[in-house]
């Protein structure tokens, strides 16, 4: 890998086009290397990953308003949308915009942490329409999702958002614009540009990710992909974007992240070498904010010891400083104690996660978060009794560099009302590619039957599975095989109408 430092240059240092790391991105992303087998396996693997949970959302409000949006928008021969028949075509951008709200309504799908924070596979329905769409192969969407984990994982590692209260989706519009330009073999000017556009549109802020957290949490990556599709649209057409984005005196860093005096590490492979950053991430297990993957393991494991949970009189989570802050006490959000909360906000509260884990002895991807079962008067006694704290070994373990050190769990200690103290910890989760249990392809397509069944017929599930498992060999009218159709009453009630297809009178 390549180790590029990035800063912020004045207008009058007029910095380089091939010194930007727009421009370095883009030569990545031009760079036809072939991919590995066990990079194939893994991409197929995610995109059975992201079918899953989109099956089990389809129903779902957010996801259901977002296919209506998309169905307004019809083209041939454009792109396919989850659960509507193949023949049944929209504009690609729509279609990565329906997709992308489907695989992400349930939190259910793929991580990557470093610096910052990211769910790779949002990269996925961008380049899938996008390849659909203009008649690629198997193989040419396979380089671009790629390109598309390799330039995301790249810039998670070298830059952090979070910090400054930036979305993380700032990396992500950059990535699936550079993905698709792999997948459609465009020149690094193209694609150099393309990027640039996309961070302009895809920056916003981390409230999306804080008190009342709403359904845009899954809107949110799917209109980074929408915005990418549609920045490289413009920039093929002879559109530019503004220059350097990243390093401009008035630019990404100077403005919105540390400052013009800050500096960052980015690192890229080297011409030639294979883009394998995909085999760096992880998929969830359990439908649930990452950090409490290893957390949910440990409850399980922990719960039997315990035995009577009415007896425990304390639970202090010694972790990481994101999982203090972000899901834990230390975020300050009354909402993370409230049984009232959003689905969406209790997925952020590993004190929720952690007490109803204990009760049940696992998570279900619906029924934990069930108002009903939110609000059981023993599962409120718990959770109240549930806090978290910075530790510095967790939050340095968190940031290693090293696979075999790096962590996201933490050290659970519990006291009993008579004074016994009951302590465990787990580093990652079983189904981290260290863990207990790392998922190989079995376990996709168990996640995939589990969530899809009564929703996605027996004789479709193996039909997509078929396709997937021949991902490089597919034609490029093939290609529509990589999604799912149900029968329309599993698509739940139809969205209220909106502007794209109002009606008068």
């Amino acid at each position: 890998m390549n180790s590029h430092n990035v800063r912020t240059y004045k207008s009058a240092e007029k910095l380089a086009r091939e010194d930007q790391l727009a421009w370095k991105i883009a030569e990545v992303a031009a760079d036809d290397v072939p991919l590995d087998d066990d990079v194939v396996e893994m991409i197929g693997n995610r995109i059975i990953d992201n079918a899953a949970v989109a099956a089990a959302s389809l129903a779902r409000h957010p996801v259901a308003s977002a296919r209506a949006q998309a169905m307004a928008h019809p083209l041939a021969p454009g792109a396919t949308v989850f659960g509507l028949a193949s023949g049944n075509r929209v504009s690609p951008e729509w279609a990565a915009w329906a997709n992308g709200v489907a695989v992400r309504e349930l939190d259910f799908h793929d991580t990557f942490l470093a610096a910052d924070y990211s769910h790779p596979a949002d990269n996925i329905p961008a380049i899938l329409a996008v390849a659909q769409h203009c008649g690629l192969s198997g193989a040419q969407l396979a380089k671009g999702i790629a390109t598309g984990y390799e330039i995301q994982v790249d810039l998670v590692k070298g830059i952090c958002l979070h910090e400054h209260k930036i979305d993380h989706i700032a990396h992500l519009g950059p990535a699936a614009a550079a993905g698709i330009g792999t997948a459609l073999g465009l020149p690094v000017e193209t694609i150099y540009q393309a990027v640039q556009q996309a961070l302009h549109v895809t920056t916003t802020t981390r409230q999306s990710r804080k008190g009342e957290i709403s359904s845009w949490k899954a809107y949110a990556p799917a209109f980074a992909g929408k915005m990418a599709v549609e920045a490289v649209d413009r920039v093929m057409r002879g559109e530019r974007a503004p220059s350097p984005a990243w390093e401009g005196e008035d630019g990404f860093i100077a403005w919105l992240l540390s400052g013009p005096a800050a500096q960052y590490t980015v690192p890229l492979p080297a011409k030639g070498q294979p883009k394998r950053a995909i085999m760096d991430t992880y998929t969830k297990e359990h439908s649930a904010e990452y950090q409490s993957q290893a957390l949910i393991d440990l409850a399980r494991r922990m719960s039997p010891r315990i035995g009577d949970l009415s007896l425990v009189s304390d639970i202090v989570i010694q972790t990481s400083h994101h999982t203090h802050h972000v899901i834990g006490t230390g975020a300050n959000d009354p909402q993370k104690l409230d049984p009232g909360s959003s689905r969406e906000t209790l997925d952020h509260s590993i004190m929720y996660i952690f007490a109803v884990a204990l009760e049940d002895r696992g998570w279900h991807h619906e029924g934990s978060y069930m108002p009903e079962r939110a609000n059981h008067p023993e599962t409120i006694a718990l959770w109240h009794k549930i806090r978290t704290v910075e530790d510095p070994i967790w939050t340095r373990r968190y940031h290693s560099h090293d696979p075999r050190e790096k962590a996201f769990g933490g050290r659970v200690v519990v006291t009993l009302e008579n004074g016994r103290v009951i302590e465990d910890e787990l580093a990652i989760a079983d189904a981290h590619p260290l863990g207990a249990r790392p998922f190989a392809r079995a376990d996709y397509i168990g996640k995939f039957c589990t969530l899809a069944e009564c929703i996605v017929t027996a004789a479709e599930q193996e039909r997509f599975i078929a396709a997937v498992e021949r991902l490089p060999a597919l034609r490029p009218d093939e290609l529509a095989g990589l999604t799912f159709a149900v029968d329309p009453a599993r698509l739940g009630e139809r969205a209220t109408r909106g502007i794209f297809d109002w009606k008068r009178g």
